[in-house]
Parts: C-alpha cells; structure tokens; sequence
C-alpha cells in the first residue's frame, strides 16, 4: 500500500489530539502530584506527543530517549523489536513514564516494559500511549495512559510516519480503502 498525502482522512484533529494531551496530563498530575518523574520518550514516532505532554505536566521531570522498531518497510510490524539505541540513566526507585505513540501489537511495549522490569527496580512504572489500537494486540499489555482507541487502520502524522514520511502532520490521518 503506497500512501499520498491527498488520499489521506482526517481521523483525529489537532484540537482533538491537544485536547486529550491536556486529559492525560490532567490524570498523570493527580497520579503523581509533585513526584518527580522520568519521562522516556520512545522515538521517532512518539516525539510529537512527549513534547506536547510534557509541556503540560506539572511535577519535577527529567526527560530521556530512546529508539526501538518493530516496523520494516511499509505499513506491517514485523513482530521482531530492534532496540536502536536503549541507553538509559538509573531509573532504580524512580518514577518512570514510557511515553509511545501507538499500542499495536504490543511487541514494542512489552519488550520495553520488560527492559526496565528486568533491569530496573522502579518505584513506579507507567506506560502511556496515544493511541491504542487493541484488534491488533497479540501480547498481554495495556497502557496504564491512552488517548484513543483505534481500530485497524495504518495512521500517519503527529509523528506516526510511512517510510519516514508524514510525521510532521499536525492530526493523524489514515488512507481509506476504497
């Protein structure tokens, strides 16, 4: 499937989209109060709505980043996570934030989550996703955080991409099957 900006819907808006960025912050500073808090921001895709998260939270945060795939070419997860780059700062008895763009299969966050599990011992750990896209989930994960539920469609924009291309969108569009 090739994607074209001008074969592109409009699934969320970006009034929509800031609009539960502010919903979520909302939740994560009553959760959290003044506790400080590592925010760790899954790259690329996720860049857009970290930034506009944290923007709004309230508490004392460190931010850091990290860089995993599980998408090959085109528009399928292939199941296999490629930690890019995972380098992380202490994170035993801290708060952590894992902020991602997409639940699909839940490969990706299941193998984040159990990076930090297995080499961490967190006073918290909290995942947080824009969007979550169960029809697609073949692991046992949920996000503790989400923003909207989608069904199965390939979206792009608000840092979701297609071969590299369409993040800088400021909604998150899908091509319709005609």
């Amino acid at each position: 499937m090739e994607i074209k900006l001008e074969d592109l819907e409009i699934l969320f808006t970006e009034e929509q989209i800031q609009q539960k960025v502010k919903e979520l912050a909302e939740k994560m500073n009553n959760y959290y109060k003044n506790e400080e808090v590592i925010a760790i921001c899954v790259l690329k895709g996720a860049v857009m709505f970290a930034i506009d998260l944290v923007k709004n939270l309230k508490m004392p945060l460190k931010m850091e980043f990290i860089r995993l795939s599980s998408y090959g070419t085109g528009t399928v997860s292939t199941g296999k996570v490629h930690a890019v780059d995972i380098s992380l700062p202490d994170l035993n008895d801290k708060n952590v934030l894992i902020i991602e763009d997409i639940v699909d299969t839940g490969h990706t966050a299941k193998f984040l989550m159990d990076f930090i599990n297995n080499n961490f011992k967190t006073k918290s750990t909290k995942f947080c996703s824009l969007l979550d896209k169960k029809i697609s989930r073949v692991t046992d994960i949920e996000p503790d955080y989400y923003g909207f539920d989608i069904d199965d469609k390939f979206v792009v924009g608000y840092g979701l991409d297609y071969e590299g291309y369409y993040r800088n969108l400021r909604y998150i569009g899908y091509k319709a099957i005609v």
